[in-house]
């Protein structure tokens, strides 16, 4: 379903009040933004970064109808530029409290505003292995981005630890640039896809299986690890250079706590089919609200919350008899 409501400029928008606030300018927030302008509604998008999410980490993606490579980046900036010919895009601009009545009141590091619904957008940040020695090291030999970080590792001795599809994507990422890469994981079978066991499997990169990480050593820079193998238990130091954690993802899903949405047990927002949540006019897409973590579902989403506020907003499913 396509609407085709004529798009006004951002500029004709109201600068305190609306009828859709968007918290998060990455894919889904981007796409919310562009649907719910053509839709009519009066419409900001606020990002305490830069538009793009972590997409704008991804060197290469492969699997975005209608670009069979892109860098996430070049991807990014244009999505943005499209949503900007619609909406306000609000960078450097975070929220810090959102309160719910007869309208949403959302203050910010810059001001306040207040609008009929809100869509969030949020996103997922890293996990952390949370042993000792890991955040002191972050950036001196610990990492949560192989493709950001691991130009600075060819040919030196690392770990990816983790046994889904982002963790095995990084150690074959890894082994192509020549760094001496080490799988660890803490099960005894990987979960990632077949084709990606596979690809590990040919190209011959050692696994620890039933490992676990229990300190990252080092004083100025990582120089090893502490390893625990669970069917022995066993301890043994590794020397490595660097330490690449792609263990999941944590959903950004304070907002929606201050809302009182319904979230599931890992802290992503409960949505149904067309992206509302327990609460009227309160909608979430992307990677906050869970799902398979890719940029076509995250746009699919963003779009069809921003159809169902327009909805919503003319005839209120809540209020019908």
């Amino acid at each position: 379903m396509s609407v085709d409501t004529m798009a006004a400029s951002p500029s004709d928008e109201s600068p305190s009040d609306y009828d859709v606030i968007i918290i998060g300018a990455g894919p889904a927030g981007l796409a919310a933004g562009i649907y719910a302008r053509r839709a009519g509604l009066s419409c900001l998008i606020l990002e305490k970064g830069v538009p793009g999410g972590q997409v704008m980490t991804s060197p290469l993606i492969e699997n975005y109808p209608g670009f069979p490579e892109i860098p996430g980046m070049k991807l990014m900036e244009q999505m943005a530029e499209h949503a900007r010919r619609y909406v306000d895009i609000r960078e450097g601009e975070e929220v810090t409290r959102i309160k719910g009545g007869e309208r949403f009141e959302v203050t910010t590091t810059n001001g306040r505003m207040t609008s009929k619904a809100v869509i969030l957008t949020t996103g997922s940040h890293h996990r952390k292995l949370a042993v000792p020695g890991e955040e002191g090291m972050i950036g001196r030999g610990v990492s949560y981005c192989a493709t950001c970080d691991g130009f600075f590792y060819k040919k030196k001795e690392v770990i990816v630890v983790g046994g889904g599809n982002t963790a095995l994507t990084d150690a074959l990422y890894l082994h192509s640039i020549d760094a001496k890469v080490t799988l660890v994981h803490r099960r005894d079978s990987f979960r990632a896809d077949k084709h990606l066991q596979e690809s590990i499997s040919r190209k011959g990169i050692p696994i620890l299986l039933n490992t676990v990480v229990e300190e990252v050593l080092g004083q100025d820079e990582v120089t090893g690890i502490r390893l625990r193998d669970l069917k022995a238990d066993t301890v043994s130091v590794k020397a490595v250079n660097g330490v690449f954690v792609a263990v999941g993802e944590v959903p950004s899903s304070q907002l929606a706590a201050e809302l009182g949405l319904a979230m599931d047990p890992g802290g992503f927002i409960v949505v149904d089919r067309n992206y509302r949540t327990n609460v009227p006019c309160v909608y979430a897409a992307g990677d906050v609200s869970g799902g398979i973590r890719q940029i076509v579902a995250a746009v699919h989403g963003g779009a069809a919350a921003a159809l169902s506020a327009f909805e919503d907003l003319t005839n209120p499913y809540f209020r019908r008899g």
